[in-house]
């Protein structure tokens, strides 16, 4: 059984686009169902979520993959109707030989001889599409997390190791990725945070006088993997019109590829959904000392802002733009607490972006974040910062049917009228609706409508989805650093 949107007529090592196929159902070690009756039975996705301390956003993988994880069938079976036969298959009943010696083939297939020649990695979807293709980088037996794409036509080093697309496997739409090479001053972390690359283009040698090292030496370093030869265009219609997909990427050094073990794994990653990441890419307390390049911006040197930056996964450039707008900054991860904050007395707080579910960071820096608030200090959000900021305030974040990545999304300031091109790179959002009176919407998304700023209008906070200091415009944002500073500069002249 093939997807036969993604068919190709050709899987030789000279065709650039491997062929894409799906696992068959049979082939699965996984539990197959009804998933519809099941939610049908539960009384609806919104109740058999309820129930199962879910979101949404689970429930329609459910669907996406036929299956419910075996954490939540306790839950269910709480339901009456619901019985355990309705949540695994029958994997004894006797099926017809001649059905059965063709699945045990296909498995055969599957598991012994399933590279396509010329291919030695592949991509498998949650949903059992395979797609075949050749590795680079570092070898690995299966990388899985959320799967997106990213428009940007440069900078694929920085989204790489950009902390916000930790737990995502980045699929790139622009075809020529790797050919300016890579080097150390274009990293926005010290290591790569995405979990891989799925690129169009084999990987051509370098070519600038920047580069210190091809993009596959480098992800080796970085102990990643990357795919070549797949159908990303294909890859970039599934995603828009279905939203985000689980995969795992595997390019074993052994060259074996299991696809049934890929697809079980693929399978049974829980999501970014309530996934609390910031932890896991935020860097000890440091001081932060250098700006943007000289030849694009001049550093402000007199009358500088004491600020503390908190760590949720920060962009170096995000730092480096504070410093040139005026500020000392004092880096501290995220999970310190608002004793330490405001222990170093600062003039403003800066809440970074960051990767993950925002509810779940929430549990312990939107506390920390009311106590600032409380103290009556300035606060400047981006990105995941903007989403913490709107739940300190009092608001409510969601899942995005389709998330926001790449360099070229238009947000309106409503106050203006004026039309940013931003950068972005988002999963969740604020829910406008959720939040308090003497909260503003400042920035709206022209693609979709969603939130992209708020403002409280009883305190000096506020935040923005997109990124500012990515300057795709090329810096048509960076007037956010300079309007966070002009509040610290008033309250200054004001002795506050």
């Amino acid at each position: 059984m093939h997807n036969t949107q993604w068919e190709k007529t050709s899987h030789s090592v000279a065709d650039p686009l491997f062929r894409a196929s799906r696992v068959h159902p049979a082939a699965s070690n996984g539990a197959t169902m009804d998933i519809d009756k099941i939610i049908e039975k539960a009384g609806g996705a919104d109740e058999i979520a309820a129930l199962a301390g879910v979101g949404l956003e689970a429930v329609r993988k459910w669907r996406q993959s036929r299956m419910v994880p075996t954490k939540h069938w306790p839950a269910l079976l709480r339901v009456p109707g619901i019985a355990l036969q309705d949540l695994t298959a029958d994997l004894t009943a006797p099926q017809p030989p001649q059905e059965q010696a063709q699945q045990e083939q296909e498995r055969e297939t599957d598991v012994s001889n399933p590279c396509p020649p010329g291919a030695n990695a592949a991509l498998v979807l949650a949903d059992g599409t395979v797609l075949w293709g050749r590795g680079f980088g570092a070898h690995t037996d299966g990388a899985v997390g959320e799967l997106c794409f990213s428009t940007g036509m440069t900078g694929y080093q920085e989204t790489l190791t950009d902390p916000s697309f930790a737990g995502q496997i980045v699929t790139f739409t622009f075809p020529h990725i790797g050919n300016v090479g890579t080097n150390a001053d274009d990293n926005e972390a010290p290591k790569m945070a995405a979990l891989g690359a799925v690129v169009k283009e084999d990987i051509t040698a370098p070519a600038s006088w920047r580069s210190h090292d091809p993009l596959a030496a480098w992800l080796k370093q970085h102990n990643r993997a990357g795919i070549s030869g797949v159908d990303t265009r294909a890859i970039t219609r599934t995603l828009r019109d279905n939203g985000p997909q689980t995969a795992i990427l595997a390019f074993p050094e052994n060259g074996r590829i299991d696809t049934d073990s890929l697809l079980n794994r693929a399978r049974q990653w829980p999501g970014l959904e309530g996934m609390d990441l910031a932890k896991e890419v935020t860097q000890p307390k440091r001081v932060w000392t250098q700006g943007v390049w000289e030849t694009t911006r001049p550093a402000r040197t007199e009358n500088r802002r004491r600020v503390v930056a908190m760590d949720y996964g920060a962009k170096d450039n995000i730092l480096r733009c504070l410093v040139t707008a005026g500020c000392d900054v004092t880096v501290l991860p995220a999970t310190a607490t608002a004793e330490e904050i405001l222990e170093l007395k600062p003039e403003g707080v800066f809440l970074s972006n960051g990767p993950g579910d925002p509810a779940a960071t929430g549990t312990y820096a939107v506390p920390a974040i009311r106590t600032v608030l409380d103290a009556n200090v300035p606060v400047f959000g981006i990105c995941l910062g903007h989403q913490l900021l709107a739940q300190a305030l009092g608001g409510k974040t969601y899942k995005l049917e389709r998330g926001h990545r790449g360099a070229n999304q238009p947000v309106k300031d409503i106050e203006t009228g004026r039309v940013e091109i931003t950068s972005q790179n988002h999963g969740f959002a604020v829910d406008e609706k959720s939040l308090p009176t003497d909260v503003k919407v400042t920035h709206v998304s022209l693609f979709d409508g969603s939130n992209e700023g708020i403002a409280s209008t009883t305190k000096d906070a506020f935040s923005v989805q997109y990124h500012p200091e990515a300057s795709p415009g090329p810096s048509d944002s960076f007037y956010l650093f300079e309007r966070f500073v002009a509040v610290m500069d008033r309250r200054a002249k004001a002795g506050a």
